[in-house]
């Protein structure tokens, strides 16, 4: 960690030492000549180029106000900085760059290496990608920006059932089949993976996302088997695009030293992804759903799900386009996003009812944009979350008024 701040320190002084004139710093240009698939993400932002220099820098941040209560309780009026995102990329040669995404939560409470990988570029259907990737489950876990969304909130069915911006080291292959119209992509990773906290973890339950706690996975593999995530992606000019996505492995140590501890435990999810914009009303609807598998071992109580569903959809439409206060192409943007999760899709075993351990969210949401780059947004969040006997759920209700902005 402290050569990544070496490094964004050097990013920082270079221009300074060097006297670049502000006129300089010039916006590197996007390709907007083809269609994009949500695999194109992480290089489709917005950045700036000091000067001759050969990086170009970026990011983003996002913070807000929240009141909530949960079953009438409520911890009072509370302000939160969300997220502050770097980027760096390089160019280092025709057909060789290089990208890093550094994040910030919470302030500094959490400081994460979510993507630095180079990429070798030998033609649109063959590209080699290594170092740490986002591994492609679904379509939230690479375009998560904050500033291309409605709702200060993550979906829960990408942070709480999905581990969402989930990266590990490794190495693989991407590439694109472009058409006049529309254009097929695929993705295929072998990373490190999960360990054994996604069934041993504070939240007592079934939870993947308890595997990013452990920072060991950028060094080394906790059971020494890979990761095999896949995707593939179709994407039609007038209609959008809909992708598919696997991702696969053993998550528990089944071998230490040649001594057989266990039988191998795998973990399979699957993720169905959807954007489209509805002809003629400017309607922008996009959706996720992922499935997901767990080798349980029998001595586990019931309460650890072997599968769990869940995803979520929003509906953005513009109500007013045009200048709004000085802003000559701000977008006045009426949303909508519906949420469920279920952690626990089994039975018990005695009675044969159903296990709970889900959530379902609804949050209606206005949302203004002076620029493309920059969002303010006023979400109202009705939850409901259900314990693992199916106890009448708990009624969470949140005002939340935010920003995101890239710079």
């Amino acid at each position: 960690m402290k050569h990544l701040f070496a490094l964004l320190l050097l990013a920082g002084a270079l221009p300074a030492a060097a006297q670049i004139d502000p006129v300089l710093l010039r916006r590197v240009p996007r390709d907007t000549s083809r269609l994009q698939l949500n695999m194109d993400a992480v290089y489709n932002r917005p950045f700036a180029q000091p000067g001759r220099l050969p990086v170009a820098l970026g990011g983003y941040v996002e913070a807000n106000y929240q009141y909530a209560a949960t079953d009438g309780v409520s911890e009072g009026h509370q302000f939160q900085m969300r997220r502050l995102t770097l980027f760096i990329s390089s160019s280092i040669a025709q057909r060789i760059k290089f990208l890093t995404e550094i994040e910030f939560e919470d302030g500094t409470k959490e400081i994460s290496l979510e993507f630095a990988s180079v990429d070798f570029e030998f033609s649109p259907l063959l590209n080699v990608r290594g170092g740490v990737v986002m591994n492609p489950i679904g379509a939230f876990n690479q375009n998560h920006d904050g500033p291309k969304w409605e709702f200060v909130d993550r979906p829960v069915a990408a942070t709480q059932l999905l581990p969402a911006t989930w990266s590990n080291v490794g190495a693989g292959l991407y590439g694109k089949k472009f058409g006049e119209t529309w254009v097929v992509a695929y993705e295929a990773y072998l990373t490190n993976g999960f360990d054994d906290q996604i069934i041993s973890n504070a939240e007592n339950r079934t939870f993947l996302p308890a595997s990013k706690r452990n920072p060991d996975r950028f060094e080394e593999s906790f059971n020494g088997v890979p990761l095999l995530t896949t995707k593939a992606a179709l994407r039609h000019r007038r209609v959008g695009e809909v992708g598919l996505s696997y991702m696969g492995g053993i998550y528990n140590k089944f071998e230490d030293d040649g001594l057989r501890l266990d039988s191998r435990r795998g973990v399979q999810v699957w993720a169905l992804d959807l954007a489209t914009t509805v002809p003629g009303s400017r309607t922008a609807v996009t959706g996720e759903w992922a499935w997901v598998r767990v080798n349980i071992p029998e001595a586990y109580s019931p309460q650890y799900g072997r599968h769990q569903a869940g995803g979520f959809v929003d509906v953005v439409q513009p109500v007013l386009r045009g200048t709004q206060l000085g802003f000559a192409k701000a977008v006045l943007n009426a949303a909508l996003r519906l949420e469920y999760v279920d952690w626990n899709r089994d039975r018990f075993a005695e009675t044969g009812g159903r296990i709970g351990e889900e959530a379902l969210c609804v949050v209606p949401a206005v949302s203004w944009r002076p620029t493309a780059q920059t969002v303010i947004r006023l979400n109202y969040r009705r939850q409901w979350d259900r314990d693992f006997l199916g106890n009448p759920p708990a009624r969470t209700a949140a005002v939340q008024l935010g920003f995101s902005s890239y710079f």
